[in-house]
């Protein structure tokens, strides 16, 4: 009887192995081009918040960059053309205060635009640190 339900383990083991084995994995990238961009807080200038964008692509092409607040308000637009280029952004927290941005970025010959949102908080940190001294 347990030779027998061994066998059946066993049986089970590697039908559910070689199922697994040759079944076609799942691709994240579903064959879209995706558009080589980065957007990076480096920090602050005058109390104002400054981020980095980075293109990093082979061959040029024409972008355009359209920053937009929390209601769809356009607040800045540009068309840009090249390959391998940086933008720096400053925001004026002064005249957007503590609203939702949202930095998106399409690109001729790719399908879907690039959204980056940028949400500001503040908060207080306070760190204390004890050492011990020899």
């Amino acid at each position: 009887m347990k030779s027998m339900i061994n066998t059946r383990l066993i049986a089970i083991a590697f039908v559910s192995l070689f199922t697994v084995a040759f079944s076609a994995p799942a691709l994240a990238n579903d064959g879209t081009k995706i558009i080589p961009v980065e957007l990076k807080f480096i920090g602050n200038v005058k109390n104002q918040p400054l981020f980095h964008m980075t293109f990093n692509s082979t061959e040029e092409s024409t972008y355009t960059i359209t920053v937009r607040d929390e209601y769809g308000n356009v607040l800045y637009k540009e068309n840009v053309k090249g390959g391998t280029f940086t933008k720096k952004f400053m925001l004026n927290t002064e005249e957007i205060g503590e609203a939702e941005l949202r930095f998106e970025v399409t690109g001729k010959g790719y399908e879907k635009p690039v959204v980056f949102e940028v949400n500001k908080y503040t908060r207080f940190v306070e760190d204390v640190v004890v050492n011990k001294v020899k």
